[in-house]
């Protein structure tokens, strides 16, 4: 029987062994450091218990006027972008109230009378006001950004 000489093989697996020793031994020091060091879960309290408080909420009002008893066909967006339409007699005025931080408010009114109006007022401040007059009159407000 022949012998391998133990230097032959010491020659081909030292670099492997090395590695695994080199490997072992930082996985044990990053393991000990990080029980040390990091044992606090940094993420342990996140969302339980935080509350956002809003403190300045938006008031818009839509206000659409015109010739008393007459009626008024209106479709408007809410602060949620939703479209609603209504079929009411005139002077007519609804009041809404976010905490977005931007809305855009958008009014369409169509009369069947001859003179019809509109006004956006947001935090008691007219941004926008139209009128028109002639037949079935139809007017509209618009804000972009309130």
């Amino acid at each position: 029987m022949k012998a391998i000489p133990v230097g032959r093989v010491f020659k081909r697996i030292w670099i492997p062994l090395v590695l695994i020793v080199v490997l072992s031994v930082s996985g044990l020091v990053v393991s000990r450091l990080h029980k040390m060091f990091a044992s606090q879960d940094l993420n342990a309290g996140a969302g339980s218990g935080i509350e956002i408080v809003q403190f300045n909420p938006k008031v818009m009002v839509y206000d659409v006027y015109g010739a008393p008893g007459t009626n008024a066909q209106i479709s408007y967006f809410d602060p949620e972008a939703k479209v609603h339409t209504v079929t009411v007699p005139l002077p007519w005025s609804i009041t809404l109230s976010t905490t977005l931080p931007a809305v855009s408010a958008s009014l369409m009114a169509r009369t069947d009378g001859d003179q019809i109006g509109c006004r956006v007022t947001v935090n008691g401040i007219v941004r926008e006001e139209q009128s028109a007059d002639g037949v079935n009159a139809q007017t509209y407000c618009l804000v972009k950004s309130a």
